[in-house]
This record gives C-alpha cells, structure tokens and sequence, in this order.
C-alpha cells in the first residue's frame, strides 16, 4: 500500500511533532473535521482522527486510522466493502483502564459503601460484614483484548471468571467461554456481569427482555456499547428484581438527555463515557506504529474485520 499523503482530522501537530522527523517521507495536513473539504479528500491517502468530517467516503482514501478503539461512528457510512479501504483502531490500555472501573464498583458493592455511608447519616452504629472478591463469580460478555485483561485481573484475585463469546472459544483466564446462544447457563451463575461488547449486528439489544430474564439479583455494568442494551428491558429488570444495581458508563445516544429518567433511578449509577478514555499520546503512537507496520508489510493486530464489525 502506498501512503504519501496524510490527512489528520484535528490540530494535533504538537503531539505529532515528535514523530514527524521520522516520517518526512509523508506530507501531512492537519484540519479541524468541519474544515475538511472534497478537495482535502482527493489529496489524502489516508485519513485519521476520531470522527469522519461530513463529506468522508471510504473510497477516498485507501486506509482510515481512528483514535477510538470503536468504529461505529466510521462503519455507519457506507462503502467499506466495495471501496476494500484499510481500517485500523487504536489500541492501548482500555482493558486496564476498564478492569480499574468495573472493580471500583465491585469493591464498593461488596464492602456496603452505600449502607455504610447511609448508617453515617443516620449516626447508626451497625456492623454488617463486608463479602470477599474470592467468593464472587463474574461472567464478562466479550472475550477480546479488553475482556482478557479484566478476567486477568479479576482471577488474579480470586473471582471466578467465566466468558460469552461468538465464537465460544476458550481463552486465558476464563474458566469456561460459551456462544452467545448458550449464554444463560453462566448469565445465571453470575453475581456480576460486566458487559465489553461492541456493537454489531449479532450484539445490538442482545441484553433484553429474554436475556434478563435469567439474572438473579444481579450486578450489571455496561462498558462496551450502550446499544447492546434494551432500555425498556433494563428497567423492567430492575423493577423486577432481576438486576439489583446497573452501572452504565455507555448509552444508546450520548451524552444522555437530560430528560432521561436513568438520572433519577437509585438503583443505577451513570457515568459519562469515561471507563477507557483515549488517551491522545497513546492514540497517535498507536497510528505511528501502525503506519510503520504497513511500512513492512506486518501483520496489523488493530485491522478492523469489516465483516465482523470490530
């Protein structure tokens, strides 16, 4: 593949600037997204950035890179499969960053933070003892990279871990991986289910009415994609019984309305997006790694499986 020209979405040349000396083979053109012209389109090679600028057609270019480790916004054009355009995402320590998240709200569940700061209020002098991680079992939809890394850390200290997949296929640190077909038989051992889902045609309100119909008093937390979850069913869960508590860092349409009545709800805790946030310098050393990749031929671990949709 041959890339000349560059067209980066966004003002970044300060963060660039440290690997533009090694790529003086590359011209490069830096604009805000809403400057981006047709004209700016014919010229590039390759376009980067968060999000596509409004006149954006795969066919453009001959390879896209975003900053998001989703590609939603960019899939949602049409073209990818006739235009056979490179589509690469950012890869960095998502994993890591939502293992921290997931396992604050845990802990904090199992150690009865809510009650105890309830009784503090009340001036209330009453001992309730707090549950171990090594007594819990949690059941991570998505067994990717990110997913991985959160059994990792979770059977490191001693939560059983167990998996749902497409494929099924065993992975490290999970006990057991199932299909998604076969899912309820773990979704009803599990005192946690964390969900790291992208969102494909197989996955989109995969949590709905049937599927919460098998949880058990159980802890819900959504880090993947909003759109993997049916609204409707969520709260009909919860009113159920279902779902004792929902942490939801991700929505069907964000940021959520304001009108939205999740804000009122005690029994879910919102968060604006920010259990993986890219992080910019590791976004564009990712890009940097994987324009050298395409260099040498290498094989590229953040290629985008257009059939698949991650």
């Amino acid at each position: 593949m041959n890339i000349e020209h560059i067209l980066i979405a966004g003002h970044y040349e300060t963060i660039f600037q440290k690997y533009l000396k090694d790529l003086q083979d590359y011209e490069f053109r830096f604009k805000s997204v809403e400057s981006i012209t047709y004209k700016d389109l014919d010229w590039a090679d390759a376009y980067v950035g968060f999000n596509p600028c409004e006149q954006f057609q795969p066919a453009y270019v001959k390879w896209v890179h975003t900053f998001n480790a989703g590609i939603n916004n960019y899939l949602a054009i049409d073209g990818w499969q006739a235009s056979q355009t490179l589509l690469t995402r950012t890869i960095s320590d998502f994993g890591e960053k939502m293992s921290e998240y997931c396992l604050s709200y845990i802990l904090a569940d199992l150690q009865q933070h809510k009650l105890f700061e309830s009784q503090q209020g009340e001036k209330i002098w009453l001992k309730q003892s707090p549950q171990l991680l090594r007594d819990q079992t949690v059941t991570i939809f998505g067994t990717g990279e990110t997913g991985q890394t959160i059994a990792k850390i979770f059977s490191l200290l001693g939560m059983t871990v167990y998996g749902v997949s497409n494929s099924g296929k065993s992975k490290a640190y999970f006990q057991k991986v199932l299909p998604i077909h076969k899912a309820k038989t773990l979704v009803q051992q599990a005192d946690y289910i964390i969900s790291t889902l992208p969102l494909t045609a197989k996955t989109e309100k995969l949590f709905n009415q049937r599927m919460f119909e098998a949880f058990d008093q159980t802890y819900f937390i959504n880090v993947g994609r909003g759109q993997v979850v049916d609204q409707e069913s969520l709260k009909s869960a919860l009113n159920k019984g279902n779902i004792r508590h929902a942490v939801l860092d991700v929505f069907e349409s964000e940021p959520l309305h304001k009108n939205s009545e999740l804000w009122q709800r005690n029994d879910i805790t919102i968060t604006p997006h920010i259990s993986a946030l890219t992080d910019l310098d590791e976004a564009v050393t990712c890009f940097y790694h994987t324009l050298k990749n395409i260099e040498n031929g290498e094989i590229l671990e953040n290629r985008v499986d257009l059939k698949r949709g991650y």
